[in-house]
């Protein structure tokens, strides 16, 4: 079977329903509510250590507590994306969105006890990070493919959730240990009853019916699934890396208070949720191979700059939002591409596998920073090692994706 969208039955259609926006608009504040409760353990780390709340915790031991659900989160959407093939959407959101307030009310009322409370319900709360897995076929198949970019785009800047949950978290942590993760808690509530009554799947849905595993299977041996999944792996998995570590980097290399940290990372994903979906509209308009070169471009000399530790207040402040540009928008074109690139029926499937590269991307670079920083006290061998997997990742998008693009092979 061909890899290419373009050998399948598309609709000829090039403009998408009405209704498809409201789809558009449900499925990324899904994404957002979601991506919310799976970063609410980020911005505590930092504070949990430092006032001795969980014991005499390490650097090494925050960045395991927040990068737990980053893990499960991922590995899970290729399950979670499988299912939407199969099930749809609109039974996907409501049902990750209401499996996620139960780790969120158990953290809130009873597991900050002790770290190894937090890590064990840190994985359960990993399923708010497959709402990704759900909501990237639900919007593709709404949308018709000169649409799919910014469609797909405008859905992923739900992952500014993790920018509520810089902005809330200690505020409101501050107030009641308990507060942050019942106003969650009650957000996932509102969003998963508001998700079923209103959302509903695309008229037409292809719909598969061989098993799951024949599925997973036959997904993970198309050559360009993992070209992709590398690529996404450093576009989304640098940015979850800086989302869910940047406040414990902020706080060790420049000494910055917890809430001060946070609010400069809520600040580096803003930048990178405007920029996603951004990426995703150039990739329809320019092409996603330029979009991408460009991306990784750019974050190779930010985090060049970035190792050397500058003066945070200007050059190190244009570095990390500089990458923050293009992390966002180089997430946004390689979703743009997949949409591209993949058939309708196998979209769930194969964002799936992609999507978990895109959250282990963003699972080591945190325990890595920590390892680091714990042998040399400094962050730039980390940061270097960025730069260079960048590189590595433009040789390839210039090269074999682009092949792959130009040249469809089967699988």
């Amino acid at each position: 079977m061909s890899e290419l969208a373009g050998t399948t039955t598309d609709t000829p259609t090039t403009k998408a329903p009405r209704r498809a926006w409201l789809m558009l608009i449900m499925a990324t504040l899904g994404f957002a509510v979601n991506f919310w409760a799976w970063a609410l353990l980020s911005p505590l780390g930092p504070l949990w250590r430092d006032n001795n709340a969980l014991g005499d915790i390490t650097e090494g031991d925050v960045a395991l507590l927040v990068a737990v659900p980053v893990i499960v989160g991922s590995l899970g959407r290729i399950l979670v994306g499988a299912w939407t093939d199969r099930y749809g959407g609109r039974v996907m959101f409501p049902l990750v969105s209401a499996a996620t307030i139960v780790p969120v009310l158990v953290i809130g009322f009873w597991a900050q006890s002790s770290l190894i409370a937090l890590l064990i319900t840190g994985i359960f709360l990993g399923i708010g990070g497959t709402a990704f897995a759900v909501g990237v076929p639900f919007v593709n198949s709404w949308f018709p493919p000169a649409q799919r970019g910014l469609a797909i785009g405008i859905f992923g800047a739900g992952m500014g959730g993790t920018a509520i949950s810089a902005f809330t978290t200690v505020p409101l942590y501050n107030q009641s240990e308990s507060l942050p993760f019942l106003v969650t808690a009650i957000a996932l509530a509102i969003y998963a009853v508001a998700a079923w009554l209103v959302m509903r799947d695309a008229p037409g849905r292809t719909i598969p019916t061989t098993s799951l595993v024949a599925r997973v299977v036959a997904n993970s041996k198309l050559s360009i699934t993992w070209m992709l999944a590398f690529l996404y792996a450093v576009a989304f998995g640098g940015y979850v890396a800086f989302s869910v570590y940047l406040p414990s980097y902020l706080k060790v290399a420049y000494e910055l208070d917890p809430g001060d940290a946070s609010n400069r990372m809520a600040g580096f994903v803003i930048v990178a949720v405007i920029g996603r979906p951004l990426g995703g509209w150039l990739a329809d308009k320019l092409g996603a191979i330029e979009v991408l070169s460009g991306c990784f471009l750019v974050v190779a000399i930010g985090a060049t700059i970035a190792s050397t530790t500058p003066i945070l207040e200007h050059l190190g402040t244009f570095a990390f939002l500089g990458m923050a540009a293009a992390l966002g928008a180089g997430s946004g074109a390689t979703f743009a591409l997949i949409a591209k690139v993949t058939e309708p029926a196998r979209v769930g499937g194969v964002t799936g596998i992609v999507g978990a590269a895109g959250g282990l991307g963003g699972f080591l670079p945190p325990l890595l920073m920590g390892y680091i920083y714990g042998r040399t006290e400094s962050y730039a061998l980390g940061l270097l090692l960025l730069a260079i997997t960048a590189i590595v990742a433009l040789i390839l998008t210039i090269t074999l994706v682009r092949k792959k693009q130009a040249e469809p092979a089967t699988a």
